[in-house]
């Protein structure tokens, strides 16, 4: 579930409330996003994919209560670790380089050529 979109980081492009399929933010009078129904999200993390700066954090327990404290979040290196995991962003390794599958098809396809 979404917990935390942080003032500091955020640049106010507002691509989470765009990529957002069920509408938990709403446009601030500042330009940052507000979380306006929490409720209503799906943690899909399509608001954490796709912010560009890392200012987002999805809890990805959903059914728990979380205190967020955006400073215990930074330390513990939870903002945009979702799109980190994804390889998205500057200097990250995607994870489809990371994924081994294409390597086993081909050796599959050539043990079936014999």
């Amino acid at each position: 579930m979404i917990e935390l979109v942080s003032q500091k980081r955020c640049i106010s492009c507002n691509l989470c409330v765009s990529v957002c399929p069920t509408e938990v933010f709403d446009k601030g009078e500042d330009g940052i996003p507000l979380i306006s129904r929490k409720e209503d999200c799906q943690t899909c993390f399509m608001c954490e994919a796709y912010c560009p700066v890392d200012a987002l954090y999805v809890s990805p327990h959903p059914e728990e209560e979380v205190i967020v404290e955006e400073t215990v979040i930074i330390e513990n290196g939870l903002l945009g670790s979702y799109r980190k995991e994804l390889g998205w962003g500057k200097g990250r390794k995607a994870s489809a380089e990371k994924d081994a599958s294409g390597h086993v098809f081909n050796a599959m396809k050539n043990i079936t050529k014999h």
